[in-house]
């Protein structure tokens, strides 16, 4: 049996939407819905995906998904994922810290901020 490792992911990954069959083709499966401490902030990138950060001042808890990844299936979750999108480590509201999928600071220049929707599902319902 492959080992698997947790994986937050809080945008097209998730259940139901556009890039979730990237998951479900590694034989990744979801563990269940989790929120961030309030240490986040969220953009929308052209209104296709999301682009998380952790910041010091100015954050909000986030809706995610956490899903158990097959090891050696990271790097090609990764590698489908939009340019500016990388893993890093996640603080959840409960204290766990788990990888998960965030952007590089420059994805988020001049974009528009998404954060008070506390997630990508409640952003794309406006």
């Amino acid at each position: 049996m492959q080992q698997a490792i947790p994986l937050a992911v809080n945008g097209t990954l998730m259940r139901g939407l556009e890039l979730n069959g990237n998951l479900l083709a590694v034989g990744a499966t979801f563990v269940r819905e989790s929120i961030t401490e309030p240490t986040y902030r969220l953009w929308s990138i052209d209104d296709s995906y999301p682009a998380m950060l952790r910041v010091t001042t100015g954050g909000n808890a986030i809706a995610l998904e956490i899903w158990e990844v097959p090891i050696p299936s990271l790097s090609t979750i990764l590698l489908q994922e939009p340019p500016g999108l990388c893993i890093g480590k996640i603080h959840l509201w409960d204290g766990e810290i788990v990888l998960g999928v965030l952007a590089e600071p420059y994805l988020c220049e001049n974009r528009q901020e998404i954060t008070k929707w506390g997630g990508w599902r409640e952003y794309k319902k406006t």
